[in-house]
């Protein structure tokens, strides 16, 4: 069966050797780990811009990103929106010509942002993806979690016929003017299946690229629920088909 598909987009350009990278930031009642991540994400050895989208955090969050002055771009929500809205809000101020999300613990780890962003760099891709998964699952990983990437897994390769390891993974990085014409719509995780479905039917080739990963757990904050999973596959389902 052949998959209808935007047109294909024409090759990507190599772009300049050290091109702005807008590094977005969604973060609610981070207060624990934000410093840390903004100062590993200050110290890389890019050309970046970092933007932190406070969800309407009711800790110190704001607070704590607000110290760092300049050297970031900080904007709240008024209320509680979810990550994908954050990242939507984000998308606003970036004016990189890559951007990639970073979430704001530390999962993962800034320091190979670079890497994941280098396929793009060098024309090869508009899209790439930071895999947890290149050595097979990761073995602190939660067995329902588990269980969900790879059953996302199998709904990507049914749905649109494309072979991706970890399309639940933070570490998305996209040309951003092709993630500007995706024209989002998501408000809380569904952002992931959402831009891999657009991706995807927009042509482009997704690249994968191996990424260190360290999961936590819900005591250590993690939001993502059950509930999300099933959001996850309604989202691809539904953007399989859609107009955007």
């Amino acid at each position: 069966m052949k998959m209808e598909t935007e047109p294909a987009e024409m090759p990507a350009e190599r772009l300049e050797s050290d091109p702005k990278v807008s590094i977005l930031v969604p973060a609610y009642n981070e207060e624990a780990t934000l410093a840390a991540v903004l100062d590993r994400l200050i110290a890389l050895p890019l050309n970046s811009e970092i933007i932190v989208v406070d969800d309407c955090s009711k800790d110190r969050t704001g607070e704590i990103a607000r110290s760092y002055g300049e050297r970031i771009v900080y904007v709240r929500h008024e209320k509680n929106m979810g990550k994908g809205a954050a990242i939507r809000t984000g998308l606003q101020h970036a004016t990189g010509a890559i951007t990639i999300v970073q979430d704001a613990d530390l999962e993962y780890r800034p320091e190979e942002i670079a890497s994941v962003i280098q396929p793009i760099v060098e024309g090869k891709t508009g899209v790439s993806y930071g895999t947890r998964f290149a050595h097979g699952m990761n073995k602190n990983m939660a067995a329902p979690n588990k269980i969900v990437n790879l059953l996302l897994r199998w709904a990507v390769a049914v749905l649109f016929f494309r072979r991706i390891s970890d399309e639940a993974t933070c570490y998305k990085a996209f040309r951003t003017d092709i993630l500007k014409r995706m024209n989002l719509v998501c408000n809380r995780f569904e952002f992931c299946p959402e831009v891999t479905a657009k991706a995807i039917r927009m042509g482009q080739n997704i690249y994968e690229v191996p990424i260190s990963y360290e999961p936590r757990g819900k005591e250590e904050g993690k939001k993502i629920r059950w509930t999300d999973g099933v959001e996850a596959f309604w989202t691809l389902l539904r953007h399989r088909f859609s107009k955007f």
